[in-house]
């Protein structure tokens, strides 16, 4: 399947709640995180919002159907990945991946130190699919505190803190 990935444009915004709750189902696999495919994603309008105001690339597939996202911002000379949604419909080709790679190219052409996360360590889908890519997980006392800040705010909204990670990998300085 022949896709590309781009900069996310303000008409996406409208697109990108469907990507997320599509992506959300699954979780159903685990009895204990299938509430996440119910539960609320942000609107056509917070994702505008962040289009405007941070970094947000998509895939688009030759029909000009949107397939994912990957919604970033900068935090202390490093890229924070907030969001990385790919439709089901589309999972598993690629696209997760791609955008990820966009992301760790921005990061380096920018000269920042690193690109960090927060996901589930025990999901196929999340931390090891980061490990496969270069991500490493962070002890504790390795944690930033912009990642110690969203992991607090995970278990604030219900995610189980004991199942969830900060992932970073480091960049190499461009001569």
């Amino acid at each position: 399947m022949s896709f590309v990935v781009r900069r996310a444009r303000h008409s996406d915004a409208a697109a990108l709640p469907a990507i997320e709750r599509s992506a959300a189902e699954l979780f159903r696999v685990d009895p204990a995180l299938a509430w996440l495919a119910d539960a609320p994603v942000p609107d056509a309008e917070q994702h505008l919002q962040a289009v405007r105001s941070a970094l947000v690339w998509v895939t688009e597939h030759t029909d000009q159907q949107l397939g994912g996202f990957l919604r970033a911002v900068q935090v202390d000379n490093q890229l924070h990945v907030e969001e990385l949604s790919v439709s089901q419909h589309f999972q598993g080709q690629g696209m997760g991946r791609k955008l990820l790679l966009m992301a760790i190219e921005y990061a380096a052409e920018r000269q920042l130190r690193a690109v960090t996360l927060t996901t589930f360590s025990d999901l196929p889908w999340n931390a090891p699919f980061y490990q496969r890519i270069g991500f490493s997980l962070l002890t504790p006392q390795e944690t930033p505190a912009h990642l110690l800040d969203a992991l607090n705010s995970e278990a604030a909204h219900g995610l189980p803190i004991e199942r969830r990670c900060a992932m970073h990998l480091e960049l190499k300085p461009q001569p």
